[in-house]
């Protein structure tokens, strides 16, 4: 099994508030004198408070394209991405000579040579190291990438891997687009990274770890593709950069295919949703997350960290889940050896599970 070492989330620098987003909102995307009900009525649906920009407001209506948001992107993600990795090796008690693989997943912004690259030399990673750079997983990529690190783990248990996920939402706020997905999405995600470090079944502790940062090992995974539901969420690549593809239906997918996924894959352990003492999902939306919980009949209280990581910050697409794994870690750690299912859905349309023994 795969130990998670340590967890560690990092933030966009401009935290503003959900009606000072909608204000920008409004100047960028709606067409002059155009009434701005239905934008306010979609942000305040969306139940976030707050969110984390990588931009002063000011600077958003400044983009000019695809090429002007994607240089930013590239920028602030490997300064973002930089801080998360050695803040988690920290915690960690390791070094960056110590990592065998680092991950790097994003579904907002494109690099050649990739984001992980770049910070290797910065980091202090050694030339050897393996990289996987993982695009178009979207609000999956945080439990794929667990999960791929677990596969690379399994095959070479006395290694360190790390997980890094960097979501810069807000620079694909497509401009002078008053589309229903557009002003959802302008309503909902938000900033950030997350890194995790993770070790082989037979890699030795560190003495300079500090515990407060350890987590569960990873137990198992499973994904699971939709059938003919490519158009249910992603992007439109245009010359404006990521234009979103949300459709309305994604609450019926959750409802539709969920429960059996779970429960088959909690059943070839021989354990049942009663068991599970932590459920780690990601904060697609509110609606979304009801869907999750009427699906599988869960306690009213189940996703309480969840949802007050999207009312605090919002969905940080794939940084979103890791977030929600760290916090649940350090406010709500369930009992030790107790089973947890970490959860994530992004474009294809996809299901990610993690199996988690705490």
């Amino acid at each position: 099994m795969t130990r998670i070492a340590a967890v560690h989330g990092a933030l966009a620098p401009h935290r503003r508030t959900q009606s000072e987003i909608t204000d920008m909102v409004a100047r960028t995307c709606l067409p002059e004198g155009t009434d701005r009900a239905v934008l306010d009525r979609l942000h305040r649906s969306a139940k976030v408070r707050s969110r984390h920009m990588t931009l002063p407001l000011e600077r958003y209506g400044e983009l000019d394209g695809f090429g002007a948001a994607n240089d930013v992107f590239i920028a602030a993600a490997t300064d973002l991405g930089a801080k998360a990795v050695r803040d988690a090796l920290d915690l960690a008690g390791l070094s960056a000579a110590d990592v065998d693989l680092l991950v790097f997943t994003s579904v907002t912004g494109i690099a050649t040579p990739s984001i992980d690259a770049r910070l290797a030399g910065r980091l202090g990673l050694r030339p050897d190291v393996r990289r996987l750079p993982l695009f178009g997983l979207g609000c999956a990529g945080g439990a794929a990438g667990l999960a791929r690190m677990h596969d690379y783990l399994l095959g070479r248990p006395g290694h360190v891997a790390v997980l890094l996920s960097v979501e810069l939402c807000s620079l694909t706020f497509q401009r002078n687009d008053a589309s229903m997905a557009n002003l959802v999405a302008t309503g909902l995600f938000g900033d950030g990274a997350a890194a995790v470090v993770a070790c082989g079944a037979n890699r030795r502790g560190s003495p300079g770890r500090r515990d407060e940062g350890a987590g569960p090992t990873i137990v198992d995974t499973r994904s699971h593709l939709y059938p003919d539901t490519g158009r249910v969420m992603g992007w439109d690549i245009k010359d404006s950069g990521f234009r979103v593809v949300l459709d309305p239906q994604v609450p019926d997918v959750v409802r539709r295919y969920l429960a059996a996924d779970v429960d088959g894959f909690l059943g070839d352990h021989g354990i049942k949703r009663k068991d599970v003492t932590a459920w780690v999902c990601h904060p697609g939306g509110p609606k979304v997350l009801e869907a999750v919980t009427e699906a599988l009949d869960l306690p009213e209280e189940a996703l309480d960290v969840t949802w007050r990581h999207l009312a605090d910050v919002g969905n940080l697409s794939s940084s979103s889940v890791l977030h929600v794994l760290r916090d649940t870690l350090t406010e709500r750690r369930p009992q030790p050896g107790t089973p947890g299912v970490l959860l994530a859905m992004g474009p294809g349309f996809a299901c990610e599970l993690v199996l988690l023994r705490w």
